[in-house]
């Protein structure tokens, strides 16, 4: 009998999860509690795994329990075989009933409150039954969730190219930067104004070192000028837009989020010289999405389209 009958035969998913989740909690007495299970069967599982492979799968220290090289083999494999039966589950649903299903989908916190809120709205007003779950985060932290099939897929703004070759990203749109008041702002009423002019304004902005911190940066930097000195420092996209509200401050904004989030908001009269940015979809190459992750990706692609009704 070959191996992979073999270990086809003895080895158990349960098993699989237990090995995932001791390496999780670094401990076996650990693991148990996750599992509301003790310890001498958490034992169990491991040992009959490293007999149905002959192989040692974990290494045992002062400091607790890590993987071999064997065990991370099996551990990468296990992530993708709870996700294609995670997938198979949502295919059943999907065909039980196609318009429910859950999808995750991971974003900037910019984006996320503006065009993948957009989608949202108009997914859940057409499919109800459609349960999203939005992760926001900085761009390295997305990507590894959507390697370790956290979610399903990422709608973010493109760096260039794609670090990792498991990777695929689609163009949606493209966005250029503007600097924005809110419509209180006596700057609105002004024609001409050059960077020069808003220097000793109060700005509100994202860090330096997100995405569009160096989009600014970038950007200020062509017209002779450092990085703004902000008053107020946040990720927020909808802080930003309250703060804009007042009157009192300004920023620089995607132009899309004058489509897609902020209503109360007006562009400036001033050319910020900012390179534009595609924004789109990552997946993972050759990985099956479910039909309701196919369905937002549809939906991501007809509501990016120039002169779609918002």
């Amino acid at each position: 009998m070959q191996m992979s009958d073999r270990i086809g035969r003895r080895m158990k998913l349960q098993d699989l999860h237990v090995l995932m989740t001791v390496v999780q909690a670094g401990s076996m007495g650990k693991a148990a509690l996750m599992l509301n299970t003790t310890q001498p069967n958490v034992s169990r599982s491991i040992a009959e795994l490293e007999h149905a492979f002959g192989v040692r799968l974990l290494d045992r220290h002062r400091r607790g329990i890590e993987p071999t090289v064997c065990g991370r083999a099996l551990l990468d494999c296990g992530t993708a075989v709870f996700d294609e039966l995670r997938q198979g589950v949502k295919t059943v649903e999907f065909l039980a009933d196609p318009t429910a299903g859950e999808v995750r989908i991971g974003s900037t916190a910019f984006l996320g409150a503006s065009f993948v809120s957009a989608l949202i709205d108009r997914l859940s007003r057409r499919y109800p039954r459609i349960q999203f779950q939005l992760e926001t985060g900085y761009i390295e932290t997305l990507h590894r969730d959507l390697r370790e099939r956290k979610v399903d897929l990422l709608i973010v703004r493109s760096g260039g190219e794609l670090a990792d070759e498991r990777l695929h990203f689609e163009p949606l749109f493209e966005d250029s930067y503007v600097i924005a008041a809110g419509e209180k702002n006596p700057w609105v009423r002004r024609r001409k104004i050059q960077l020069s002019d808003l220097a000793e304004e109060r700005w509100v902005l994202p860090p330096r070192e997100s995405v569009i911190g160096s989009i600014i940066a970038q950007a200020f930097r062509g017209s002779g000028f450092e990085y703004p000195r902000a008053t107020v420092i946040t990720d927020s996209p909808h802080m930003r837009v309250s703060l804009l509200e007042t009157g009192r401050f300004m920023t620089v904004f995607p132009a899309s989020a004058l489509t897609f989030l902020a209503r109360g908001v007006k562009i400036l009269s001033v050319e910020l010289p900012a390179a534009r940015r595609p924004n789109g979809m990552v997946t993972v190459k050759d990985r099956a999405v479910s039909p309701v992750v196919q369905l937002v990706i549809d939906s991501a692609r007809e509501l990016a389209k120039p002169g779609t009704k918002r």
